[in-house]
């Protein structure tokens, strides 16, 4: 189905309308956002999103309507998965907590951006090559591959991107509010905040690479795409700060992503054999194969990540890893007098780090062996008690 240029137009101003609200009514002025804020701001967005697609069901039939929903389910829990590396890059960065929202938005618009270049880019190659998808196909596949690797996150914090990224432009060792550059011994110098940006930038590129293939195998219809891409993305920002704390629970999230992508490979390679014009496959004509229908897509990508994501939280091995991680970056955090300033803050990233040190006393023998370097982690919780108990001194008595 063609969609009117007006309604292109209508879609467009509405997603630059909702980044601009979100900029100068939330992100503007640096703070912390509360969990009720970023619970209530990621249940609009999602309201939104399905709102949409409930419009484009109603008038562009029910062909259109699950294309839309399949997508952005799939590019939605692309982006959860996506956040890993967000979390990892910004500590690395050791950014403030307060200005990590300007940070994500950034990278937000700059994803939609860049996916939008290669959601044209993808359409016209399609249009006018067939044997893409057979590329698009291995891609995905290869992306699956790599997501079953154990760990795969761990290594994001010392990237390609980021390693370039802190040669080639050397900045000042501290943070000047949100600047992206300061004055240091009378010089105008750059300031980490604007590396971060372009570590976010370059990481949102690849991430593009893997996202506009997976969504071109579910539909080639390019307003179903970029919609369903720029909906993805909408409230990712709130959602982050309000599953942070949860991000590690989710151990087997890359696992079910892994089956999708394949599943969604698989796809396209179907497609593309059906399509086929090379002429070294079945001498140039198309293979008579069975092809994927959206609806059953639709079904498998609920299903996988429905079992995903309650294996996660119900996996006793999740819990521990969250709770070790949770402990060694809280601990972080409260000894970074960079990263929050603000004592009620600091206070509230104490108690968690006590409360995960109970939790991490009660496991079992077995999810303790988790913990990587552990008279590490056990000197980083030792110092962090320390320097509470000294900043309880300091304290004015009454």
């Amino acid at each position: 189905m063609e969609v009117p240029f007006y309604v292109w137009v209508g879609t467009i101003i509405g997603i630059v309308g909702l980044l601009l609200f979100d900029f100068f009514f939330h992100v503007r002025k640096a703070h912390t956002p509360t969990l009720r804020e970023s619970a209530v701001w990621s249940s609009i967005y999602v309201g939104l999103a399905l709102l949409f697609g409930v419009g484009v069901l109603v008038f562009g039939g029910p062909t259109m309507g699950t294309e839309y929903f399949a997508g952005y389910v799939t590019e939605k829990a692309l982006s959860v998965d996506n956040l890993f590396v967000f979390l990892i890059i910004m500590s690395s960065f050791r950014v403030p907590r307060a200005d990590q929202q300007k940070v994500l938005l950034f990278g937000i618009v700059f994803a939609l951006i860049a996916r939008t270049g290669f959601i044209f880019l993808g359409a016209a190659l399609i249009n006018s090559f067939a044997w893409v998808f057979y590329i698009f196909g291995l891609i995905l596949l290869l992306t699956a591959g790599n997501l079953l690797k154990p760990d795969g996150h761990d290594d994001a914090g010392d990237s390609l991107i980021i390693r370039l990224a802190k040669r080639f432009l050397p900045a000042s060792e501290h943070y000047d509010g949100d600047r992206l550059t300061t004055i240091v011994d009378g010089k105008r110098v750059l300031t980490p905040m604007l590396l971060v940006m372009v570590a976010i930038g370059g990481t949102d590129i690849l991430f593009a690479l893997d996202s506009i293939p997976a969504i071109f195998g579910l539909t080639q219809n390019t307003f179903i795409v970029f919609t369903a891409t720029a909906f993805s993305l909408m409230g990712l920002r709130q959602l982050y700060f309000l599953i942070d704390e949860l991000l590690d629970r989710l151990i087997y999230l890359s696992y079910g992503l892994a089956v999708i992508l394949g599943f969604i490979g698989v796809k396209l390679i179907l497609h593309a054999l059906h399509e086929n014009t090379l002429p070294f496959v079945n001498g140039g004509e198309p293979v008579e194969v069975v092809e994927i229908s959206t609806g059953l897509s639709l079904t498998v990508i609920l299903g996988v990540l429905i079992v995903t994501v309650l294996a996660s939280v119900l996996s006793p091995k999740g819990r521990a890893k969250n709770e070790i991680s949770g402990a060694k970056r809280h601990a972080t955090e409260y000894l970074d007098l960079t990263y929050e300033t603000d004592m009620d803050e600091r206070e509230k990233i104490f108690a968690r780090l006590c409360a995960e040190e109970k939790d991490l006393r009660a496991l079992p023998e077995k999810y303790k062996r988790l913990i990587r370097n552990e008279t590490e982690f056990m000197e980083l919780i030792r110092r962090a008690h320390a320097e509470h108990d000294a900043a309880l001194e300091r304290e004015p008595r009454g």
